[in-house]
């Protein structure tokens, strides 16, 4: 199983950034990393300098978004809708961005979903709830 570091995270789509402005082949992994990455032109400064990119800590600021944390919950629920994992998540999505007109708008939606099951899940010392993801998800979809 491949887990990363944040250091590693933090490189990753530092690089994939570079591959991308200089118009370089790249993973398709990378290619959706890229497409993200271009939907938050606020970030590219942080993804410019990899070095810097280690060392920062987010935390120190609070009101300041982590964008190497965002771009990896916009590449996660991707890759959940491309497998439908946990099952309906694509559906919800998919509704989720037709009531918002925006999958990008959809995705900052789900990303609250998201946040609340890992946050219930370390607070209970228990294995995150996909079924209850999934349903915060369709929630937004028909009644936010």
């Amino acid at each position: 199983m491949f887990n990363p570091t944040q250091a590693d995270v933090r490189r990753f789509f530092c690089a994939a950034h570079a591959k991308q402005q200089a118009g370089q082949p790249m993973e398709a992994i990378e290619t959706l990393a890229g497409l993200w990455t271009a939907e938050h032109p606020e970030y590219h400064a942080d993804l410019a300098d990899a070095g810097a990119a280690v060392a920062r800590n987010y935390d120190e600021v609070p009101t300041r978004t982590n964008p190497f944390l965002h771009l990896s919950m916009h590449l996660s629920i991707s890759e959940q809708c491309s497998i439908d994992q946990p099952r309906g998540i694509r559906q919800a999505v998919e509704l989720l961005s037709r009531r918002l007109g925006s999958l990008h708008d959809a995705h900052h939606a789900a990303m609250e979903c998201l946040g609340q099951m890992l946050s219930d899940a370390q607070r209970a010392g228990r294995a995150p709830d996909g079924d209850a993801y999934v349903a915060c998800v369709q929630r937004r979809a028909t009644h936010d």
